[in-house]
């Protein structure tokens, strides 16, 4: 059995010490961006390894023509896969301490690169010390394999395919960042506030409970069946700030039974690289 979406922490444990799994420890918080390392050389879950976001799982940004965390080269993104010893025969599982807000961000770019069998694990690094399950601070010296991507460029879209569709209701656009961020009223990140126009706002931490694990599914399938309406998944594009935590929507709504909507990878810091973009405020 494979899992494609989510995994809790009790079907995790009995795959601690197997060599067909890796787990990836993608812990990372974008005002102290060491914190995620430090806390990973503190104490992990046994055998994980760690993927920084902005080392690891970003290509090189270029200041006013990529995105704050633009996706790396495919190349050397499957080089890294198969050092961390990942290929097609391996069950992937990752986590973070942020309701998967950056592990998603991971297992989107395996699904992107064609690798299904990867699974964020619900609840992540807080519910598995709540459940006072096994954890040390070895580093783990994983045996290399070769990742071969098949890619699925059809889960990517750029702002010009954004801009194609401006208007047109069979698409669906939806902002992944809080309330106030969507209606520029405060932007602590990025030069400008706002968000792209005809987008609707869906915050990615609506999808989880009061303890940080993913909401019943059939709970989340109404919230999106509310907020997608009829809109064919192929055709729902979803956006934040740096192409991030957009990620962990597409992951529940994934997690549904829906389907598989678009990333749009730039998000709203790429956007706002080009003055020429409409923006809105309301």
């Amino acid at each position: 059995m494979s899992y494609a979406t989510l995994i809790t922490p009790a079907e995790l444990l009995p795959h601690l010490d197997d060599p067909d799994w890796v787990i990836v420890d993608c812990r990372f918080w974008l005002d102290d961006t060491e914190k995620g390392r430090r806390d990973y050389h503190d104490s992990h879950i046994p055998g994980a390894i760690y993927a920084h976001l902005d080392d690891d799982l970003s290509g090189v940004v270029v200041p006013g023509v990529t995105g704050r965390h633009p996706l790396p080269a495919v190349e050397g993104m499957a080089a890294k896969l198969g050092a961390w010893g990942i290929d097609s025969d391996v069950q992937v599982v990752v986590y973070d301490d942020r309701g998967g807000a950056v592990a998603s961000r991971l297992w989107w770019m395996l699904k992107w690169m064609g690798h299904d069998a990867v699974a964020v694990l619900d609840g992540g690094w807080p519910r598995w010390q709540r459940e006072k399950l096994p954890a040390d601070a070895d580093l783990a010296t994983p045996t290399p394999r070769q990742f071969k991507p098949d890619m699925r460029h059809e889960l990517v879209v750029s702002a010009g395919d954004i801009l194609a569709h401006f208007g047109d209701p069979a698409y669906k656009l939806v902002d992944s960042r809080s309330p106030e961020r969507y209606r520029g009223a405060e932007e602590p990140i990025d030069l400008v506030a706002g968000h792209i126009p005809g987008a609707v706002n869906y915050h990615f931490e609506r999808n989880l409970d009061v303890e940080g694990s993913f909401a019943l599914k059939e709970f989340l399938k109404g919230r999106f069946h509310v907020v997608l309406g009829e809109t064919q998944p192929e055709r729902v594009i979803f956006y934040c700030g740096s192409g991030v935590t957009a990620a962990q929507n597409i992951l529940a709504v994934a997690h549904t039974g829906l389907g598989m909507p678009r990333l749009y990878a730039g998000s709203w810091s790429h956007w706002i690289t080009d003055s020429e973009r409409p923006i809105a405020n309301t």
